[in-house]
């Protein structure tokens, strides 16, 4: 350890900081600005979100003989099977249509998802950041 005091240290005298002694790219950094950005960009988060709830999208198969509802949130709200498609001898091409109109909606519930965000974070690339 140093026999300097700690209050002699340049960290610790907030009164003698510098910021131009900061790594290059740092200087003048204004953190209040920064935070005022990162708020902004969590109620446009926010705001995505909610309209997200509002949003009401379809998945389909079969050339639409079998529909699913779901909200952009991810709740699913309603099935629709056309008559025609259902078949009692074979039942499994009715559960594949299900889950082939699922997985569509699925697909359009992330898309508009990643639409919301990326219109947020500007492309920034943030992957899974915000669980999307």
């Amino acid at each position: 350890m140093s026999d300097t005091p700690m209050s002699d240290t340049p960290m610790s005298n907030p009164e003698g900081f510098d910021p131009d002694e900061l790594p290059s790219g740092m200087g003048g950094l204004d953190i209040g600005a920064l935070l005022g950005q990162v708020q902004n960009m969590q109620q446009q988060m926010a705001d995505a979100q909610e309209q997200a709830k509002a949003t009401v999208l379809e998945g389909t198969s079969g050339g639409g003989k079998v529909k699913v509802t779901v909200t952009g949130a991810g709740e699913f709200t309603s099935v629709s099977i056309d008559k025609s498609v259902v078949d009692e001898s074979d039942v499994e091409m009715l559960e594949d249509l299900v889950l082939a109109a699922l997985r569509d909606a699925a697909v359009k519930v992330a898309s508009l998802s990643e639409q919301s965000m990326g219109s947020i974070t500007g492309g920034m690339g943030l992957g899974n950041l915000f669980g999307q």
